[in-house]
C-alpha cells in the first residue's frame, strides 16, 4: 500500500507540473520585458512607424530607407525577448551596408497590444512584408532576416516564396526539439502550443540562405543550426563561430559575412 501511495503521489505531482507547464508555456517562451543591450545609441536614421496587421493591432516598427530601387531591403524579425531598442547594436551596422531595412516588433512587445502566439507572429511578419510591398518594394528585393525565435517566423514566411534571400541567426530546428532538451520527461509535442517546426519547412525555401550560429550557444544547441544548414537548399552559406554564444558577437567577421551575402544577391 505504501508503494502504491508513493506512486500515486509521484503521478499526481507529474500531472500538476505538466498542467502548470501547459498553462504557463507562452509566458516562458515570450519575454517582452527582458532587457538586453540597453543604452546603445542609434547611429542610423530611422522613421518610427505603425503597421496594422490583419488582427487590427498596430505594430511599432523602425524603417530606414537609402534607395529602394537600387538596394535590397531587410525585414528584420527579432527574437523572443526584449524590445526594438535591444537590437540597436545590430541595425546600426546596416548603415554601412547598401541596404534599406524594416524591423518590426511583435504583438505584445515594445508596447504593442495583443498576446504573442505562433500564428500571431506569422501574421505580424506578413504584415511587414505587405507594408514593404505597398512601398513599392517587390518580394524579390526583400531579404528576410530572422533572429533566434524570429528564425522560426522567417522560415515560415520564406517558404514557397521568391524573396531575395534569407538570413537565420542562432536558429533552432523546432520548438518541440528545443523544449524537449529542457523538459525531457514531459510529452512536449502534446503539450506545446507553438511548435515553429523550421526543420519541416526549410526545404521549401528556394531563396539563397545564410545561416549563422555560435558553437557555444547555451540556449539553442549549435547542432540545430548545423542541421538546418544541411537541410537547406543551395545556394546556401554559413557563418559558424566557435566562440559565440546565443547572442552572437557582431564583430567584423560576422558583419562581413552578412555584407558579402547581401552583395551576392545583386
Amino acid at each position: 500500500m505504501f508503494i502504491l501511495f508513493i506512486v500515486f503521489i509521484a503521478v499526481l505531482i507529474y500531472i500538476i507540473f505538466a498542467f502548470i507547464l501547459y498553462n504557463s508555456q507562452r509566458s516562458l517562451m515570450y519575454l517582452p520585458t527582458e532587457n538586453n543591450y540597453s543604452g546603445d545609441e542609434l547611429t542610423v536614421t530611422i522613421d518610427k512607424i505603425k503597421i496594422k496587421n490583419d488582427d487590427n493591432i498596430e505594430l511599432l516598427a523602425w524603417y530606414h530607407e537609402k534607395d529602394i530601387e537600387k538596394y535590397k531591403t531587410i525585414l528584420f524579425l527579432h527574437g523572443n525577448a526584449g524590445s526594438l531598442e535591444n537590437r540597436i547594436h545590430k541595425i546600426n551596422h546596416f548603415n554601412d551596408m547598401d541596404v534599406n531595412f524594416l524591423i518590426i516588433s511583435w504583438r505584445g512587445f515594445s508596447g504593442n497590444k495583443g498576446q504573442p502566439t505562433e500564428k500571431g507572429l506569422y501574421n505580424d511578419a506578413k504584415s511587414g512584408v505587405d507594408w514593404l510591398k505597398n512601398k513599392g518594394i517587390k518580394k524579390e528585393n526583400i531579404i528576410i532576416y530572422g533572429e533566434s525565435l524570429g528564425t522560426g517566423v522567417a522560415t515560415e514566411i520564406a517558404q514557397n516564396n521568391n524573396f531575395a534571400g534569407v538570413i537565420l541567426e542562432s536558429p533552432f530546428t523546432s520548438m518541440v526539439a528545443a523544449a524537449k532538451s529542457n523538459y525531457p520527461i514531459f510529452p512536449i509535442r502534446l503539450l506545446l502550443k507553438d511548435k515553429y517546426e523550421s526543420d519541416k519547412k526549410i526545404k521549401n525555401i528556394k531563396s539563397p540562405i545564410l545561416i549563422m550560429h555560435g558553437e557555444v550557444d547555451k540556449v539553442v544547441p549549435f547542432w540545430m543550426g548545423k542541421k538546418l544548414y544541411k537541410l537547406a537548399n543551395q545556394p546556401k552559406y554559413s557563418y559558424f563561430n566557435k566562440y559565440d554564444d546565443h547572442m552572437m558577437e557582431f564583430n567584423e567577421d560576422l558583419i562581413n559575412s552578412i555584407n558579402s551575402f547581401v552583395k551576392s544577391l545583386n
